[in-house]
């Protein structure tokens, strides 16, 4: 199975073989052949403009190609494309839905917020052996995906929060300064409260975070020399912890935070807000620590497959 998702900030592509079942399951096997991650920040100035740049839509296309190829190669039985936040955002989505179809051969899927939500939980709770209920957050460049359940979902939200469009709105600073901080903290606080409120966020006995923001924020905690998806998957983190490496990514500037060796290069200059969002989340949830997850929407894009 092939699976891409394409979010604000990355495009990403998981080849896996799955186990066969009828239907997605927590239990359902993933083995990965390749996975992939390209920063293309599609969506630049989205949260400003209202339309994807004609500069981002080609980085995505340099991206597919190179993940066309080897799509073609491995020879899949089934492929997905999901495309989320930007593209569902965008005046322009046909323009870049066409540059998909001639790049791959087959058009993304532009998903609700709620299916958005509905993939990442299968792919993050697929194994997890934490204390159930759980909240799980999926904290992207656009949009952030709030889903409480158990084994299946039982509420879900997706709200206008994520890493690039927080720091496009208000840290223009590098680094910001506190007003900034404290006009995005205020940001998020709000829309926290309200997708918490929706999904009766407070009572899930376990916060699992998905995505780049929260698994560097784990990797900076953990203190790695570089960065290994296998000591990041499944790691808890503290909320003192996330606390500290929050003050810490918002003090720098981003040519400070590349001198972190976990941190890739087109993250540097948004892991200041995607770690303040996911502080903020850890505070208002109640949550003592997050378990950090390598597993995410793109795994349960590939479950869907199946």
């Amino acid at each position: 199975m092939a699976a891409i998702d394409c979010g604000t900030n990355s495009v990403r592509l998981l080849i896996a073989d799955v186990s066969d079942s009828s239907e997605i399951s927590v239990s359902s096997e993933i083995s990965d052949v390749t996975r992939q991650m390209r920063i293309v920040r599609l969506g630049e100035g989205v949260d400003r403009t209202g339309r994807l740049s004609p500069a981002a839509i080609e980085r995505t296309r340099l991206a597919l190609a190179d993940y066309a190829a080897d799509i073609a190669q491995a020879g899949v039985d089934a492929a997905r494309m999901v495309a989320t936040s930007a593209s569902r955002d965008a005046e322009n989505a046909a323009d870049f839905r066409a540059m998909v179809l001639d790049t791959l051969g087959f058009a993304p899927e532009v998903i609700t917020g709620d299916e958005e939500a509905r993939l990442s939980f299968a792919g993050a709770v697929r194994g997890l052996t934490a204390e159930p209920p759980f909240l799980v957050v999926d904290i992207g460049g656009g949009s952030t995906e709030f889903v409480v359940g158990e084994s299946d979902v039982d509420a879900a939200i997706s709200v206008d929060i994520g890493c690039v469009r927080m720091t496009e709105r208000h840290l223009r600073a590098d680094p910001p300064t506190p007003e900034q901080v404290e006009a995005a903290e205020a940001d998020i606080a709000a829309a926290v409260d309200r997708a918490l409120a929706a999904v009766d966020g407070t009572r899930a006995a376990t916060l699992v975070g998905l995505a780049g923001s929260v698994t560097t924020v784990a990797a900076l905690a953990l203190g790695l020399p570089e960065y290994d998806p296998k000591r990041i998957h499944r790691a808890r983190i503290g909320a003192q912890d996330v606390a500290k490496v929050t003050a810490d990514l918002l003090a720098k500037t981003a040519a400070q935070r590349l001198e972190h060796p976990v941190m890739h290069p087109g993250r540097a200059d948004v892991i200041g807000a995607g770690a303040l969002i996911l502080r903020v989340i850890v505070e208002r949830s109640g949550a003592d620590s997050v378990i950090a997850s390598e597993s995410d929407i793109l795994d349960g894009i590939a479950l869907s497959l199946q």
